[in-house]
């Protein structure tokens, strides 16, 4: 199989990412800080070396900020959710996923909050300018997706922070993890949200949101922690109080490792190849008549996310024709973003999306032009 499909989760991971899922689950899998014999204290001796190694990863200066979640849904849900009050407004972009558009939706409903989604071009672009100018003085939170999931468009969110200093800013680096530097202090991010099973290439089921010093969270969960468990009060300190429950530390160990393989690889390599491979993919459907190419049609501008229409065809039954006939893994429709296929106009229709990794190469590339140049031609 030809797996184009890495926006949603990488595959295949890197051995040393299942080998150490497996050996944690033997070795280490007690439950760390419920219990003081070896095998807790292994397990969260584990916990603090994923925790170290994760926020190194950010240039995190204090690992305590970085909480672990299932995924980067739930560490969105929790910064909205335990930042945002009655009366705050919410400044966002027309390209953000499902999982900020629906928490804000949802606290506009029960609390009244109102949010502004700034408009992108139909590439995908975003002007910083104007979230500066949608800002108003009840403005709580600029939320701004690092790169869109649907067309691979990379959103200045250093440029937009720089614009509102005072303004704390929310980046959702669910695809840009592990796919683009992230220097929290670099970049000015306040908030970052990010999934583990993506471009980090740990296992499903793993995550995580930093918040900045001076930030302040409600936990969206409350329960047992390990520490102060004499008082019902949700522990005040970072990162119990935004870490409830028994973590995935199987998946965190497993998380370490996919980090890891990164550093070993370097970004930037990793980045090169992957930028080779969309310019690929560009070139090679470019230029046919029935080819429609969604967003900045640009290595330099988007990620390895490349989204596409075909004249007269449905998304969902070339996504078929690409598995059944070629058995290559895409994925197609909507994407969890419909405000985003809004703005690229491809709404409601969708797009058949090709997403790549470091483990793609060139040939599969040209394989799926020949593919969809086939498709496009009425040949299948």
């Amino acid at each position: 199989m030809i797996y184009l499909d890495n926006a949603a989760t990488t595959f295949p991971k890197p051995d040393a990412v299942w080998e150490a899922v497996i050996s944690c689950g033997r070795e280490k899998c007690g439950n760390p800080g419920r219990s003081g014999h070896r095998l807790a204290a292994a397990a969260a001796r584990e916990l603090f070396a994923a925790r170290e190694a994760v926020a190194g990863f950010f240039h995190i200066a204090d690992s305590s900020r970085l909480i672990f979640t299932a995924n980067a849904t739930s560490a969105l849900n929790t910064a909205l959710y335990g930042l945002l009050k009655e009366g705050d407004h919410v400044v966002t972009s027309s390209l953000e996923h499902n999982s900020v558009m629906r928490p804000l939706h949802a606290l506009r409903q029960r609390l009244g909050i109102e949010f502004t989604a700034v408009s992108c071009s139909p590439r995908g672009e975003l002007d910083p300018a104007d979230v500066q100018k949608a800002l108003r003085p009840e403005t709580r939170l600029v939320v701004l997706t690092h790169a869109s999931n649907v067309c691979g468009a990379i959103l200045p969110v250093r440029e937009a922070k720089a614009l509102l200093p005072e303004i704390p800013l929310l980046v959702d680096a669910a695809q840009t993890a592990g796919v683009l530097p992230i220097d929290v202090q670099e970049l000015g991010i306040d908030l970052l949200a990010f999934s583990g099973h993506k471009g980090l290439f740990g296992p499903m089921g793993t995550g995580g949101l930093y918040t900045a010093p001076g930030l302040q969270l409600a936990p969206l969960l409350q329960g047992g922690t390990g520490s102060r468990s004499e008082r019902l009060e949700q522990p005040a300190f970072l990162p119990d109080l935004l870490e409830a429950g028994t973590p995935n530390l199987p998946g965190l160990s497993g998380l370490r490792a996919g980090v890891e393989f990164l550093a070993q690889q370097g970004i930037a390599t990793i980045r090169d190849h992957e930028m080779r491979l969309t310019r690929l993919l560009l070139d090679g459907l470019a230029g046919h008549d029935r080819i429609r190419i969604h967003g900045p049609a640009d290595p330099e501008r988007q990620t390895a996310v490349i989204s596409v229409t075909l004249d007269g065809r449905d998304p969902g039954e070339i996504a078929r024709t690409l598995d059944r006939e070629f058995s290559i893994a895409c994925r197609a429709s909507l994407h969890c973003a419909p405000l985003a296929h809004q703005t690229l106009g491809t709404y409601p229709q969708g797009t058949v999306r090709l997403s790549m990794s470091v483990f793609n190469t060139e040939e599969e590339i040209q394989e799926a032009v020949r593919a969809l140049r086939a498709i496009a031609e009425g040949n299948l």
